[in-house]
């Protein structure tokens, strides 16, 4: 799907747009699945919400912020910015290229994507379309170890230079507006990382989920991934101090602050909430990162200060995605690095280490008593 006549390119000047742009275009099954959140989503609402209960305190005149410089690493690669794309799978749904495209808007931007292991297209072809991009792969570990193996060695063939270990989808979930729309898979999706045949017209995709997910996933299977590969293992999914001392524990090499967008279990914080309490809990002994929520520049630059690494989106590049492919995508990248870059220089920092932790407080610093 791409633009129309509904809304022209210079009309989408936020990510906000782009998301107006799908609700406007793609049809009601394909946007619900995407769109909604767990049970009642009040997680969902408090991602976005939870950004606005924070406040920046900006600093003037001590230094020249005419040019700035936004370049990082992460797990020791380079990047032009810190906004990476999250793992999300299904990108064909939105649009024919699917990850494909996404792999390519990434590279393009020179930053980094995420592969989910629910990707249409295989790691290998994704690597192909994009092969100069920084790629991660996103993983669950199966209650099939072999096949678990069998993936991260394809991982480390096609030059993914991290592993994503989501840790919070013990289960497959049911999510209310897609059980009320009778949301059913279209018969040509098909999970690209698993398909040995593409022709199979008996292929269940319900099946080829559920063997994902381990209810008996344990610490000691993130020890056993840690030791049996040689890539970074970062553990997405972390929610509380405890999980993180956990995680470093096992010797990960970086924890991701996530609540799966709000589409696992309700009622847990907002990402933005936890991340302070989690960076406290790894005290510099591994890299943090965190998704769910962010859509503005503003949003990116609160992270920074609380200690994120880097962010990532999910939803917002699937909607650059379903207005025009590659470019979509590509689109809401530089939207996002732009607002980055003009919050840094009206805050009074020049490059990402002048972002310091007294940049940005909660609401409720304001709320105190002055004695």
């Amino acid at each position: 799907m791409c633009c129309n006549s509904k809304m022209a390119a210079t009309q989408l000047v936020c990510v906000d747009d782009f998301e107006k742009y799908a609700c406007d275009n793609l049809d009601k099954h394909t946007l619900e699945y995407y769109r909604s959140g767990a049970n009642e989503e009040q997680t969902l609402a408090d991602n976005r919400s939870a950004f606005k209960r924070y406040r920046l305190r900006p600093r003037f005149l001590h230094r020249d912020v005419t040019n700035r410089d936004m370049s990082t690493t992460i797990q020791g690669q380079p990047i032009d910015f810190p906004i990476c794309i999250s793992p999300s799978g299904l990108h064909k749904l939105v649009h024919p290229d699917g990850e494909l495209a996404t792999a390519r808007a990434a590279a393009s931007m020179k930053t980094c994507m995420a592969l989910s292991t629910g990707s249409t297209y295989s790691m290998e072809d994704v690597a192909n379309a994009a092969p100069h991009g920084l790629r991660w792969f996103q993983l669950y570990i199966s209650p099939d170890r072999e096949m678990t193996k069998h993936l991260v060695r394809r991982a480390e063939r096609s030059g993914y230079k991290g592993l994503l270990l989501t840790i919070d989808t013990p289960l497959s979930v049911r999510r209310l507006s897609d059980t009320k729309n009778k949301f059913v898979m279209p018969k040509h999706i098909r999970l690209g990382n698993f398909m040995v045949n593409e022709d199979t017209k008996d292929y269940d995709f319900n099946a080829s989920a559920s063997n994902l997910f381990d209810a008996a996933l344990s610490w000691k299977d993130v020890r056993w991934l840690k030791q049996f590969s040689s890539l970074p293992l970062i553990v997405k999914g972390v929610l509380t101090a405890e999980d993180a001392i956990e995680a470093v524990n096992c010797g990960v090499d970086g924890v991701f602050v996530s609540n799966h967008g709000g589409r696992r279990l309700d009622c847990v914080p907002a990402s933005i909430d936890v991340l302070a309490e989690v960076v406290r809990a790894v005290a510099g002994r591994c890299e943090v990162y965190l998704d769910s929520g962010v859509r503005t520049g503003t949003d990116v630059l609160k992270a920074l200060a609380l200690g994120a690494r880097a962010v990532f989106i999910g939803r917002p590049a699937l909607y650059g995605l379903a207005y025009d492919g590659e470019a979509g995508v590509r689109q809401v990248l530089e939207i996002l690095k732009s607002e980055l870059s003009l919050a840094m220089a009206l805050s009074g920092c020049a490059c990402l280490d002048d972002i310091k932790r007294e940049l940005v407080v909660h609401e409720s610093h304001y709320l105190r008593p002055k004695l």
